[in-house]
């Protein structure tokens, strides 16, 4: 009776610890309905940090609900570009290797060019490959402005949290928001860094809600701490794959 009677008074936090377990595998899995489950997460969060009394993170849920819009547009204009790394390099290697064994014959070139070229476009290449959204790394420059963000968040939200609310955590709670903005942002663009700060969220989240009493949510963002991890490898695995077009190596001169 004692455990019906707990969940009885907390089937909205479960339900949101759920949900939110169900987002992490998504967006490791790189799967678009990530995105729609993380809108009713963050709708359900929005009451569960309200009572708690953990203001800056009931903000930040409705600024997930905002980036998960935009997250959404920015997936779903590249997925009918998205290119299937395997099977790119396959064809390209193949139309590289025709090209290679036609060099005797002009006129073989350029049969095997024409015949290639459809294929080619077939899979979004030549065509527009700037609405094409792969994971990437954070360049040098936007990791420097999403810095300066960061601690401009951070500090705004600390002095608010500590002199107009009754915040008891301000300092652990604006961090915890302030990171987490940049990292929603940069998963948004697909850019695997995102992990890492995923990774330092969820450390300190966890000891956040242990002190408030949200157990729930407590095991929820452990589990999201491991998964973490293991996003971060998976999309390694992608990195190298997304770009089919390597750069050639330099040709070697003899001795």
């Amino acid at each position: 009776m004692v455990v019906t009677d707990w969940i009885t008074d907390n089937y909205i936090e479960l339900f949101g610890a759920v949900t939110g377990i169900i987002f992490v595998f998504f967006e490791i899995r790189q799967n678009i309905w990530l995105w729609p489950v993380g809108i009713m997460t963050s709708a359900v969060y929005i009451w569960v940090f309200f009572t708690g009394k953990l203001y800056a993170d009931m903000s930040l849920q409705g600024y997930y609900l905002v980036i998960s819009i935009l997250g959404w547009y920015w997936w779903v204009r590249g997925a009918g570009h998205r290119l299937r790394s395997e099977a790119t390099k396959s064809r390209i290697a193949g139309a590289q290797g025709s090209g290679l064994r036609a060099q005797g014959s002009g006129q073989q070139v350029q049969g095997d060019v024409h015949k290639k070229l459809p294929s080619l476009e077939g899979l979004g290449l030549g065509i527009d490959n700037s609405a094409i959204l792969v994971v990437s790394r954070i360049k040098l420059k936007t990791s420097i402005m999403l810095t300066i963000i960061f601690l401009f968040l951070y500090i705004s939200m600390w002095y608010v949290l500590d002199n107009f609310t009754d915040s008891p955590v301000p300092g652990c709670d604006s961090f915890i928001t302030s990171l987490s903005i940049i990292a929603t942002w940069m998963l948004a663009r697909k850019i695997i860094e995102h992990w890492y700060l995923w990774i330092i969220v969820n450390a300190v989240a966890v000891v956040l809600f242990l002190s408030r009493g949200l157990y729930p949510t407590v095991v929820l963002y452990s589990v999201y701490c491991a998964m973490s991890f293991i996003g971060l490898k998976e999309w390694r695995k992608t990195i190298s794959q997304n770009s089919p077009f390597e750069e050639p190596a330099p040709p070697q001169r003899g001795g």
